[in-house]
């Protein structure tokens, strides 16, 4: 049984307890957060996705303030880290230090750099580092990848993908506002469908992007076209919405022999479109993008996964791109890559 801890126990924090939870290999025996209203802040709804209300049973839990503490009490096989960006590098490497496997949120870092030092830092220990790219294990998304890369539908030739939500209030103290704390919406949120274009399309030559700001000159909606020989390849995602709007990730891919359409705000999400014959739905895997993810990094822990979904190189790879797409936005200018 490993024994996991969770650093962090916001919005993220608390789906990846979920998910810890629901893992027959694994237990949660620790929590570290400097949250003083901890116990009473994890029966409010947070968030821009359901699946991390449910409630949390502390008994049983040691919850710490301090995480040199923890990683040297709490005699942790792996630990979850669900903290603002720009603490990823720092608590990563820490915990690889002393030998704890690590699951850590999206994005790496706010740099290459910080996605170097983390990847030395898992060579040097010899344990498991995941990036926690979810949309890669989401089963539509994970079926999508699959149907491609079969050719039974023939090549890529166009893909839309979008990624919209209301603005992230839900963050403590905002951080995700924070352009310094978080890299800002590009990096924090669409670098999820960015991602996905490289899983399955690889490093795009170039990138250009264009975005829309707030008044107070943040960046909440990007527009990006991702350069391919003979492929049209765009995604858009942002924090621009209304709160009424919910939340929706989707996607067009258009093959030669088909049509891929997903859309999380319609019934049924997930439809085929074949050239020949009528409109389906593949059968997909259970559950979501977080618990298999979870699943994939014990299987990593304790033997080896059936099939390679994520690699370092290409979690920091992604961080590549986007941060081409960043500069892209900021100067008009396409970026090469």
């Amino acid at each position: 049984m490993l024994r996991v801890g969770i650093v962090g126990f916001g919005f993220m924090g608390r789906m990846h307890y979920k998910c810890w939870k629901n893992q027959p290999q694994a237990q949660v025996v620790a929590i570290c957060d400097t949250n003083p209203n901890l116990v009473e802040d994890t029966r409010k709804a947070v968030g821009n996705i359901a699946g991390a209300a449910d409630a949390v049973d502390f008994e049983g839990l040691t919850v710490y303030t301090d995480y040199a503490q923890m990683l040297r009490k709490a005699k942790l096989d792996a630990v979850s880290i669900t903290l603002p960006t720009h603490l990823h590098v720092d608590f990563a490497t820490k915990a690889l230090k002393r030998g704890i496997h690590v699951l850590c949120e999206k994005p790496m870092s706010l740099d290459v750099a910080g996605c170097k030092r983390m990847i030395a830092a898992a060579e040097k220990s010899g344990k498991v580092l995941q990036i926690g790219h979810c949309v890669r294990f989401w089963p539509e998304y994970a079926k999508a990848k699959q149907l491609i890369a079969s050719g039974q539908y023939g090549k890529v030739l166009a893909t839309s993908l979008r990624r919209l939500s209301s603005a992230p209030t839900w963050s403590r103290d905002g951080w995700l506002n924070n352009t310094g704390l978080s890299g800002g919406m590009i990096l924090d949120l669409h670098i999820h469908d960015t991602d996905f274009v490289q899983y399955i399309l690889g490093t795009p030559k170039a990138v250009q992007s264009t975005c829309a700001k707030a008044p107070n000159g943040a960046e909440v909606h990007v527009v990006t076209n991702y350069f391919y020989d003979d492929k049209a390849i765009v995604a858009e995602g942002g924090w621009a919405m209304m709160p009424p709007f919910g939340f929706e990730m989707s996607f067009n891919i258009m093959l030669e022999k088909a049509t891929l359409i997903y859309d999380c705000t319609r019934t049924p999400a997930f439809r085929v479109c074949p050239a020949e014959g009528a409109v389906f739905t593949p059968p997909v895997e259970p559950g979501d993008g977080y618990s298999r993810q979870t699943d994939y990094f014990v299987q990593s822990i304790t033997g080896r996964p059936a099939e390679s979904v994520l690699t370092l190189a290409e979690s920091m790879e992604s961080v590549r791109i986007v941060v081409a797409e960043i500069k892209s936005a900021r100067t008009g200018k396409t970026v090469r890559l």
